[in-house]
Order: structure tokens, then sequence, then C-alpha cells
């Protein structure tokens, strides 16, 4: 996108005075002070122990000022790579030592075909890289044939489930849903196939769970790479503030990557499967999350390997599930948790494929 000369006069006056005190203050000493940065009409709240930001703005929103000066996005991906480690494993190195041989977290991930089967890859030895607790993870290919399962690590546990019909497009909320059921571990990760954390992501989700909370979103920042830095990391393994940020989402909220307990999981009814297609089910879950405890103090950044958009999101504003959110979002969460514990079973059909 081009942006006019009067945008960049006003991104430079109203909005790099706020990025440029932040950066400031990191550099003398405020490790976390670059966290705070945001759009110039919005407003954060800080969250001082354990420390963590919340911007807020319903929706969520791309960083202004690095769109325009790109410079400020090697900026803030600089800081955040200082911030947190952020690497590649084999296989889990933490194992579980309880004589149930459940993991402590749980990453549920939704997936279908091959074309991005490359972004799941690197994004399992992301997980794989945790530090701190035992993790498992849980691959759901729902496709009418299964199609990735040879090509997944040992270390993760396959399902294939079927669509209900053939030409029925992906359905996030399901797979999610049947992950959940098959999941050994009391705290979960509801995860996206193309994102990338840091090696403390579990291990914080955990600690904050067993605080009491029971939906936490730890998201503050997620850094959208370009399609030739997302090859480049997939080929070198090398995290670097070089790789070229298209824009930094903010107030991701239940989207992306979401963790929460088990329990409290199924007490507001799971995802709801009846947004079928791209978006929607993420911004209603996260509405039914908030009866109940939750953290939505974001200082965590996560890293975006480039796709192709979906086709439903090139018109959104014509989509199913965007008409089917707006009819729910006239109803009560309390009342949208009672109709799906009632009409919505949470099983997981026995599958020859799932190992």
């Amino acid at each position: 996108m081009v942006y006019s000369l009067r945008q960049k006069i006003g991104a430079i006056i109203l909005d790099a005075p706020c990025y440029l005190v932040k950066l400031l203050a990191t550099k003398l000493g405020n490790s976390k002070a670059w966290l705070l940065v945001r759009n110039r009409k919005q407003r954060v709240i800080v969250n001082r122990s354990p420390f963590g930001v919340h911007c807020q703005w319903q929706w969520t929103s791309d960083l202004y000022l690095p769109k325009i000066f790109p410079l400020f996005s090697k900026l803030l991906l600089k800081q955040a790579l200082k911030s947190a480690s952020f690497s590649f494993a084999n296989a889990p190195q933490d194992k579980t030592t309880n004589t149930e041989m459940t993991a402590d977290v749980a990453f549920i991930i939704g997936h279908r075909g091959r074309p991005r089967l490359s972004l799941l890859l690197k994004t399992l030895e992301s997980i794989a890289a945790q530090k701190g607790c035992s993790i498992e993870c849980i691959v759901v290919e729902l496709d009418h044939q299964p199609k990735i399962k040879e090509a997944l690590p040992s270390w993760v546990k396959y399902i294939h489930h079927k669509p209900g019909t053939e030409n029925q497009a992906y359905n996030r909320a399901l797979a999610f849903n049947v992950g959940a059921v098959a999941a050994n571990s009391p705290c979960v990760i509801f995860h996206d196939n193309d994102l990338l954390v840091s090696n403390s992501y579990a291990f914080e989700t955990l600690r904050l769970v067993r605080k009491g909370f029971d939906f936490v979103n730890l998201k503050r920042f997620i850094f959208y790479l370009s399609e030739a830095s997302s090859h480049t990391l997939r080929l070198t393994n090398s995290l670097d503030h070089t790789l070229e940020v298209e824009s930094i989402m903010q107030n991701a909220e239940g989207g992306g990557s979401i963790g929460c307990s088990l329990k409290a999981f199924h007490a507001v009814g799971g995802f709801d499967q009846r947004f079928i297609g791209w978006g929607g089910e993420d911004n209603e879950f996260w509405e039914r999350a908030q009866t109940l405890n939750i953290w939505p103090y974001g200082n965590q950044c996560l890293i975006h390997q480039w796709h192709g958009a979906q086709i439903e999101k090139l018109d959104l504003d014509n989509a199913p599930t965007l008409k089917l959110y707006r009819e729910l979002s006239e109803q009560s969460p309390s009342a949208r948790i009672a109709w799906l514990k009632e009409n919505q079973v949470l099983e997981q059909e026995e599958d020859p494929c799932a190992v």
C-alpha cells in the first residue's frame, strides 16, 4: 500500500513520539516498555505483576506506524527477539513424570490439506522447543482423506476427522473440539498451524491457569512475516530482526492461540461448530470465555508465517460466519453456553487413523 505525504507527516507527528519514548525507556532499563506502544486513539491497561498489557479495542488491529515506516517493525521485532527465546526442536525435551503419563499442557492444532504442511511442521518444531513443562500436541486433520499423517513427527498425536459433507468449508471449531476431547492435559492451548511461539509460551500459560485463571490470552503482538522471510526462516531456522515484517497485529483475543483449563473449556460449551468457514468462531468463543475468570494481559509475541489469504476473508462482509456471529451476539453468552451444552455433543469418533 502506498501512503500519502499527509499520512506520513501525521504518523511522524502523532505516532512516532509514543514509539520513541517507549523504545528509549526500554533501552534505559525498562525492558518491557516497548510492549506499551499502541495506535494513537487506543488505550492500554497494564498489569504490573505478572506483567501484561491489555489494549482496550474491541477488534483486532494492526499497528499503524510500522506499516508506514517499516523501520519501526524491525525495531519492535528486535525487542521481541531480545525479550524471549525462539528456537526449534525435533521433539520435546521435557518428559512427563507422573504415573498417568499426562502432560502439563496440550497444544491442539487443526489442519487441512498439504499446501500449508511446511508451515505446520515449522510450528511443531517451535512447540517442541517449549521449556519448563511437559507438553503433548494433537493435530486434527479435518479432511475426507488423510493426507499429512506420514509427514508428522512421531511425538505428535494425529487424528483424522471427516467433515460433514464432501465440499464443506474448513471448520476450525470442530477441529479444536475433536482435539480437546482427545487431550490428556489439564491445560490446553488452541493454536493455529502457522504461528511460532517462544520457548516459555506453554509454561507461562500453565502458570496462570494454575493461579486460577480459566482462560489465558498472552498475545501482545503477532508479527506477520513476508513471503520471502517466511521461506528464509523455514530454510535456515534463523530468527532475527532483519526479517521483513508486513504487519504487527494486536487485540487478537481468542484468535490465533488461546490457552485455558480443560475444565473451563467444557464449562463454556467448547467451540461453536456451526461456524463453518473462515472467521467468527474465535470472537464468539472469547465472549463466552469472559463469563469465567480470564487473563487478558498480553506479554508474549508470536511469529506468523506467510500464506495466501483465505478466499472467505477477501469477502468477509458477506461471509455466512459473520452473519452467524451477529445473530449469536444478540443472545447473552450464558444463553449460548446453555444452548451448546444441550445441543452440541463433544465426542471423538473412533478413528483408525488416530495414533
